[in-house]
């Protein structure tokens, strides 16, 4: 028995070694030979992304930016102050690792000094500086601080590290001047305004000569309350313009909620301007309006801060770029009469429409644009003349 174990035994130990000389070898895990690849990093671009692009930086170092951004009134004026808010805001929504420190309500110079430098103090490497009397200050402050980046909403000064951005409102507001050519049945539209100034006076020729274009025996009655912000000027002036036969009333204040308000509670169409959000101040007669939405150009902006090629650009930007929109049409404008605004939108954006295209003749008969040639953006600027139609002084 003993001599029949043996044989067997070692029969099984051969098998085993021959099954295991045949089965596959496992190959063993290479060592890295370099660093494991990191992951693709997200070209910031020069240009605006789209609201819905999220631009996502690591931000367990801290914020990829700080931003300081100043407001002269309160950002939920539903209107100047509120769009310019808006606009910073969508920086942050586009751009994860931005960090977004606000201040409302500065409207002097010695404030907004003290404002900025303190948020320079807090690590602020970009001011957007958005209220008229903000801008010498801040360009005062981008020569101290030459490592930050200045921006400035409306200006006109330019430095190495100091630029300007706004939106193209005399398109808009010729646009808006249609819509209330076509919605007024006493051909005298009413218009609201802080101050005579040069930019104001362009608003209110471009919004005439809208007007104008669709209704020739339209007149705008000006009202201006030598404030941004009074509100018991504005309601004065707004029930004085529809005493005097205006059935349609718009404005060039910071908020156009008094306005608005005292409109639809006179029973007067309504045209807002400034913040998309005027809308909510006239259910019943609101006929349309338009508004600043910057917050793909901001965007565009501080992504070249973050990756260093920002450059001072002195930037203007109207509804085809995004920088500009109109508001919903209210429930009582006619279909038609949408229609043929949303058609002159259009022709704007595709240039088949040029506001201050010449010949252009003020109330005096004087030709200021003759045929042939447009108004640019430094005459606009400039202006110290109404268009014929117009009911007031520009002084």
């Amino acid at each position: 028995m003993k001599n029949k174990v043996f044989p067997l035994i070692g029969l099984l130990v051969a098998l085993s070694l021959l099954l295991a000389a045949c089965a596959p070898t496992a190959t063993p895990t290479p060592e890295p030979t370099s660093a494991p690849a990191q992951p693709t990093q997200v070209s910031q671009p020069t240009t605006a992304p789209s609201p819905t692009e999220e631009i996502s930086t690591p931000t367990e170092e801290g914020p990829c930016l700080v931003i300081g951004a100043l407001y002269g009134g309160s950002i939920t004026d539903a209107g100047y102050n509120q769009a310019m808010h808006d606009s910073v805001v969508a920086i942050k929504e586009n751009i994860s690792c931005v960090k977004i420190i606000e201040a409302e309500n500065v409207p002097d110079e010695a404030g907004a000094t003290s404002t900025m430098e303190n948020m320079i103090a807090q690590g602020a490497k970009m001011i957007i500086a958005t209220a008229f009397n903000h801008q010498n200050p801040a360009y005062e402050l981008s020569q101290k601080y030459p490592d930050v980046i200045f921006e400035h909403a409306g200006g006109w000064l330019m430095g190495p590290n100091f630029a300007n951005f706004f939106g193209k409102p005399p398109e808009t507001w010729h646009l808006m001047g249609v819509a209330a050519g076509k919605m007024t049945k006493t051909n005298k539209l009413g218009f609201v305004a802080a101050f005579p100034l040069g930019w104001t006076l362009t608003f209110i020729n471009a919004f005439t000569l809208g007007a104008q274009s669709v209704n020739p025996d339209v007149q705008t009655i000006v009202a201006f309350t030598f404030n941004w912000g009074d509100s018991a000027k504005e309601a004065d002036a707004t029930n004085s313009l529809i005493n005097q036969g205006c059935d349609v009333i718009t404005m060039h204040v910071d908020s156009p909620a008094t306005v608005i308000s005292t409109a639809e509670s006179r029973g007067a169409y309504s045209i807002g301007f400034q913040s998309l959000a005027a809308q909510q101040f006239a259910p019943e007669y609101w006929i349309t309006g338009t508004g600043y939405t910057l917050g793909g150009k901001l965007t565009g902006l501080a992504s070249t801060v973050i990756d260093g090629t920002w450059k001072p650009i002195f930037l203007r930007c109207g509804l085809a770029d995004g920088c500009m929109a109109i508001a919903p049409f209210g429930p009582n404008v006619p279909k038609e009469v949408q229609d043929y605004v949303l058609q002159v939108k259009t022709d704007l954006e595709e240039g088949k429409v040029v506001p201050f295209q010449g010949p252009v003749v003020d109330q005096d008969g004087n030709v200021r644009v003759p045929e042939g040639e447009v108004l640019t953006d430094d005459q606009m600027s400039a202006v110290d003349w109404f268009v014929k139609g117009v009911i007031g002084s520009p002084k």
